[in-house]
């Protein structure tokens, strides 16, 4: 067999070759609405999936490719989820508490903090696992933490902690 049909197969499945999406160390502690939003991702792309496959040999092996590798990231996500039961406490900050702050430079903030994947900060959705969430978990109204980040540490103050229930 001439080499060049070899590096023709090598070259074909590089080209199909994904990498893995990075799973998080941290606990996966998730709100129920996280895990509900873990469960309509796994079924999004169960239905890309089998959509996809039924093309046969017009599916894209990359596009199929991509799709297989976001399902075992979610599903593995959605088997090692632990649902916090909801934030009901306005004395101390948990996972799923709404949490308003003013920083030293008299910015004001309210944010919930989530679970990693449920967490968008364009939303005011935090990672209760970042650097902001670690720094607002188990404070309470009143109190000054310091929020170690990147671009140099900040004080920020507590004005109010809301229960899960509460909405932006």
């Amino acid at each position: 067999m001439s080499r060049a049909f070899v590096n023709e197969d090598s070259a074909a499945n590089q080209a199909t070759a994904t990498i893995e999406r990075h799973v998080s160390e941290q606990p996966n502690y998730v709100t129920a609405a996280g895990f509900e939003q873990l469960h309509a991702k796994v079924s999004e792309l169960q239905r890309q999936h089998s959509e996809e496959a039924a093309r046969k040999d017009s599916a894209d092996p990359q596009h199929l490719a991509d799709i297989e590798r976001d399902l075992r990231y979610f599903n593995q996500r959605l088997q090692s989820a632990h649902v916090v039961a909801p934030a009901t406490s306005t004395q101390k900050v948990q996972i799923g508490s709404w949490v308003t702050y003013v920083d030293e430079h008299n910015t004001q903030k309210r944010v919930q903090l989530v679970g990693e994947d449920q967490a968008d900060a364009a939303q005011g959705l935090i990672n209760w696992g970042s650097p902001l969430g670690r720094a607002l978990l188990g404070a309470q109204r009143g109190d000054d933490v310091l929020w170690i980040r990147p671009a140099g540490d900040l004080q920020i103050e507590i004005l109010s902690i809301e229960s899960a229930y509460t909405t932006p």
